[in-house]
C-alpha cells in the first residue's frame, strides 16, 4: 500500500496535522516547482468507496451520523432528488387517501406537505413501510433549542443518493419534511413556523400551484402543479421574481486555429511583450474543464438561471449539448458590433461588451469559468428584491501608488477605474472585489459605455490587456452602481486559492469535506512549465469529486475535439447605440 493510499484511509485530524508538519518542515526546503507535486501526494482528494450489498446499485457512504446507504445515479442533483422525495411521499399519501396539502419551508432546498394530528398513526406506519424500500430513511426533525419531542412534529422523509464514486451525498437537506397539523377552533395550526403562515383557518381554499411559488430554489418554467391552500401562493415581499441569466467567457488555448489568430495579433501588436508579461500569458488561455464543472455547480445549486450565455471566438468545448433549451453560444462577432478590433484575446475588452449579448436579461450574473458555485444559493445572495445588484469587496486593497509601467494588467485597470470614479463621484475607490460571481445590470452597463465612451472604446479596442484598459465587470460597475444608487453591499461566504501554491491540496481537501461556501475560484496565475501537469492532475481530482453528476447541459457522447461554432454571421457587424440612453446626475 502506498503512502497516498494510507493517508486516504487516516482520520481527516490526522491528514491535516501530517500535512501542516511537511508544509512547515519540508516544502520551504524543495525546489517551487515540486511543492505541489508533494503537497498533492500527501492530500488525496478522492474519497474511499465502500461498496453496497447490491454491488454498483448502492454504496456505504460515510456521513457525520455514521455510514448511509445510497442508491447510485450518475446524472442527477439536488432539484431531481428533492422532487424525487416529494413526490414519492405525495404519491404515497394520494395513494392512501391521506389528506396532505404542500406549504412553504424556511429552508428552501427543503419541501415540506402538512397532514392531519388525527391521521398520526396512519402517517406514520405508512411512511416506515415507504422508506423500508429502496433504503429509505425517517427522521424526526428536532426544533431548534428544544428537547427531542416523543411525538415530533415533523418527519424528514428521503431517499440517500449518491456517485458512482461516493464523493457527494444527496441526503437529509433535500428530505421531503412531513408536518403534522392540528385542527382545534376552526383553524389549523402548524408544528412549526413557515415563511408566509402558521395557522389558517381550516376552511382556506385548496388550489393547485406551480412549483416556483413554494420557494426560490427551483426552476422558473417549472409548470409541475402542487395542492395546497390559497394562502401560501402569496408572494413574499422578499421574494425575487425577476428573470436572472448567466453569462461565461470561454477559450480554448489548445485549439489550434485559436492559436494561428493569436500568433498572428502578437505579430501584430509588438507593444504587447514590452509592457508586461502577464498581458498574454498562456495561463490566462489554459482551459482545464473548469466550464464543465461550473455549469454542473449552476445546474445543481441555481436552478433559479433562466438562461446561459457561452461568450466564445467562435470555438465550442467538444462536450457541451449546443440543442440545450437554455444554453445561447455567442460569438465576439455579435457583441462587438462596430466596436473594438477582432480577434481579441483580452478579457478585459470582451467584457466590456458583455451588455451587447442579444436577449440577455436585465439582471445577471458574470462569471470566469474558474468561478464555480459551492453549495445551493438563492437569488437574494446576488440581488435585492428591488432590483439593485449586489457586490463584495475584497480585503485587499487597490495599490495606493499611481499607475506604473511595472504593474499588473489587473492593476492597471483597478487604478483606471480608481481615477474614473473620483473624477465622477468625487470618491476614491480602495478595495478590490472577490473572485466571484458578478451580479450586472445590463442598464447600468450601457449607461457606464455612454458616461466613459472613449475608455470602454480604447478598452474593447486591446486585443491583449493593455494599460489603459479598465475593469468594467468585476469592479468598474460596482462602484459606478453603488454611487448612483442601484447597488448595495453583500456578504458572500467564498474560497479564493492559487493553485500554483502548496497548500492548496489541503484546502481544497477541507473544502470537499464541508463544502460550506457559496462560491471558490480555482485561479491559476503564470507558473513554472513544471507545475502545469500537477496544477491539472490536482483538478482533475478535485473537480469530479465535488460535482460528480453530468448536468444537462453535457453530451453523453462528446465531439472528437473543440469545434467552431455551428452557427455563424452572415449579416455584417450591427452598430450599437447609447444614444437613447438618458445619464442620472452627479452629485
Amino acid at each position: 500500500m502506498t503512502l497516498r493510499q494510507i493517508l486516504r484511509l487516516t482520520p481527516w485530524s490526522v491528514r491535516r496535522w501530517v500535512f501542516e508538519a511537511v508544509e512547515r518542515r519540508v516544502l520551504p526546503r524543495v525546489a517551487p516547482e515540486r511543492r505541489l507535486r508533494i503537497a498533492r501526494t500527501l492530500m488525496p482528494l478522492a474519497p474511499v468507496r465502500i461498496r453496497g450489498r447490491t454491488g454498483d446499485a448502492t454504496l456505504r457512504v460515510r456521513t457525520a451520523d455514521g455510514l448511509v446507504t445510497a442508491r447510485v445515479q450518475a446524472a442527477t442533483g439536488p432539484v431531481e432528488v428533492r422532487r424525487h422525495n416529494l413526490d414519492r411521499v405525495a404519491q404515497a399519501f394520494d395513494l392512501a387517501r391521506i389528506d396532505w396539502f404542500r406549504v412553504p419551508v424556511r429552508n428552501p432546498v427543503r419541501t415540506a406537505v402538512a397532514v392531519p394530528e388525527a391521521d398520526r398513526s396512519r402517517v406514520v406506519r405508512l411512511l416506515q413501510e415507504l422508506t423500508a424500500r429502496d433504503h429509505g430513511l425517517l427522521r424526526p426533525v428536532r426544533p431548534a433549542g428544544r428537547k427531542p419531542q416523543r411525538e415530533p412534529g415533523v418527519l424528514a422523509v428521503y431517499w440517500p443518493v449518491t456517485d458512482p464514486g461516493g464523493s457527494m451525498l444527496l441526503g437529509r437537506e433535500y428530505a421531503c419534511e412531513v408536518e403534522f397539523w392540528q385542527e382545534s377552533d376552526g383553524r389549523l395550526r402548524a408544528p412549526r413556523r413557515n415563511p408566509v403562515a402558521d395557522s389558517i383557518p381550516a376552511g382556506e381554499p385548496e388550489v393547485v400551484a406551480p412549483e416556483p411559488v413554494f420557494g426560490p430554489f427551483s426552476c422558473p418554467d417549472d409548470v409541475t402543479g402542487y395542492r395546497t391552500r390559497r394562502v401560501f401562493t402569496a408572494m413574499d415581499p422578499d421574494r425575487i421574481e425577476f428573470p436572472i441569466d448567466v453569462v461565461y467567457t470561454w477559450v480554448d488555448g489548445d485549439d489550434p486555429a485559436w492559436q494561428r489568430r493569436k500568433a498572428r495579433a502578437l505579430a501584430e501588436n509588438s507593444w504587447v511583450d514590452e509592457i508586461n508579461a502577464q498581458a498574454a500569458n498562456d495561463s490566462r488561455y489554459a482551459s482545464r474543464d473548469e466550464l464543465r464543472y461550473s455549469l454542473r455547480a449552476l445546474h445543481s445549486f441555481a436552478p433559479w438561471v433562466r438562461r446561459v450565455f457561452l461568450v466564445t471566438d467562435d470555438q465550442v468545448p467538444a462536450w457541451l449539448d449546443l440543442d440545450h433549451p437554455r444554453l445561447t453560444v455567442v460569438s465576439h462577432q455579435e457583441i462587438f458590433g462596430d466596436t473594438g478590433k477582432l480577434p481579441t484575446f483580452n478579457s478585459q475588452a470582451i467584457e466590456s461588451r458583455l451588455h451587447r449579448i442579444p436577449g440577455l436579461a436585465e439582471h445577471f450574473l458574470y462569471l470566469n469559468d474558474d468561478v464555480i458555485l459551492g453549495r445551493p444559493v438563492t437569488p437574494d445572495l446576488f440581488f435585492t428584491p428591488g432590483g439593485l445588484t449586489r457586490f463584495f469587496p475584497s480585503g485587499a486593497r487597490v495599490d495606493a501608488a499611481p499607475r506604473g509601467p511595472a504593474d499588473r494588467p489587473a492593476d492597471s485597470a483597478a487604478k483606471n477605474n480608481r481615477r474614473l470614479i473620483e473624477e465622477t463621484f468625487g470618491r476614491v475607490l480602495t478595495r478590490k472585489m472577490m473572485h466571484t460571481p458578478h451580479p450586472s445590470r445590463r442598464s447600468v452597463l450601457t449607461e457606464i459605455e455612454k458616461r466613459f465612451a472613449e475608455h470602454v472604446a480604447a478598452t474593447a479596442g486591446h486585443q491583449f490587456r493593455h494599460p489603459d484598459d479598465i475593469s468594467l465587470l468585476s469592479s468598474l460597475q460596482q462602484y459606478y452602481a453603488y454611487l448612483t444608487g442601484r447597488a448595495a453591499p453583500g456578504r458572500i461566504r467564498y474560497l479564493y486559492t492559487d493553485l500554483a501554491q502548496p497548500n492548496t491540496p489541503l484546502r481544497l481537501a477541507g473544502l470537499l469535506r464541508s463544502r460550506n461556501v457559496d462560491a471558490f475560484c480555482l485561479n491559476d496565475v503564470d507558473v513554472h512549465s513544471a507545475a502545469v501537469a500537477d496544477q491539472e492532475a490536482l483538478l482533475a481530482e478535485f473537480l469530479p469529486a465535488y460535482l460528480p453528476f453530468s448536468s444537462p447541459f453535457e453530451l453523453r457522447r462528446a465531439r472528437p475535439e473543440t469545434t467552431a461554432a455551428t452557427r455563424t454571421l452572415t449579416a455584417p457587424r450591427q452598430p450599437f447605440s447609447t444614444s437613447d440612453v438618458a445619464l442620472p446626475p452627479v452629485a
